[in-house]
């Protein structure tokens, strides 16, 4: 099994791990409503997609 030679530093360590960060949502809020929604998709609000009554609440 190999092992590594030397340790692994802080820096590069930390270098590595700056990319696994969570990412959050593309939140809008909606036209309509005001309600925060995800981008491209019906509003769970009020059921309206680009001004348009899609779901009937």
């Amino acid at each position: 099994m190999a092992v590594p030679f030397r340790r692994t530093s802080k820096m590069k360590k930390r270098t590595r791990r700056t990319h696994f960060k969570l990412q959050v949502p593309g939140m809008v809020e909606c036209p309509n409503c005001g309600e925060m929604k995800l981008s491209h998709r019906v509003c769970k609000a009020c059921g309206t997609y680009k001004g348009n009554d899609v779901v009937s609440k």
